[in-house]
């Protein structure tokens, strides 16, 4: 599977993590962490709906692959358009209410309805397994270690994360120095 290169990438977010729909674990077996509604609402428009690959990292651990779906789940019925992300790390225990910082760099594919449920999980691993692969490329590797990671919310990086969104970050191809981020207020 290859993927689609995306304009607006790569996209930081950070955001407290919130109860999402309660499928992700309990239906699915595949958790995810949600990211609250104004996180959504401050998506660029070059992000549009589907499946995205990239990196996580939760409050103060260790930085983790993540597969993340934006959009309205179609299988699901949703009424409200979320971002969730599945963080590849098994954690001992929830952690709604903790800070959620993503780096989305790439999509896999558009959101697309299911007939089954076996369907549905079958394409959820289908993306795990592909960004697996596409992280283990050089050009996604070193985004393990941004800045963006290390730094506190509200602090600078690269720029300035404006109402706990960093809406993009373009730069040098190593997205490490002189970077501008766009300011949404």
């Amino acid at each position: 599977m290859a993927t689609t290169r995306v304009r607006g990438l790569p996209h930081f977010a950070v955001g407290t993590v919130v109860k999402g729909f309660g499928r992700g674990s309990k239906e699915l077996g595949i958790p995810t962490a949600n990211f609250p509604e104004h996180v959504v609402e401050e998506l660029p428009d070059e992000i549009t709906t589907g499946i995205y690959y990239g990196w996580a990292k939760v409050d103060d651990g260790p930085t983790f692959k993540m597969v993340m779906s934006i959009g309205w789940n179609p299988y699901y019925n949703n009424k409200k358009k979320s971002m969730e992300t599945h963080i590849m790390h098994v954690f001992k225990e929830d952690f709604y209410g903790s800070e959620l910082k993503v780096v989305m760099l790439g999509y896999i594919r558009p959101e697309k309805n299911f007939k089954s449920l076996e369907e549905l999980i079958t394409a959820i691993h289908n993306d795990i397994s592909e960004s697996d692969k596409q992280l283990l490329q050089a050009q996604h590797l070193h985004y393990k270690q941004h800045p963006f990671f290390t730094e506190k919310s509200g602090a600078q990086c690269n720029g300035v994360i404006s109402n706990g969104v960093v809406t993009n970050v373009h730069g040098k191809e190593n997205g490490l120095a002189n970077g501008n981020i766009e300011q949404n207020s």
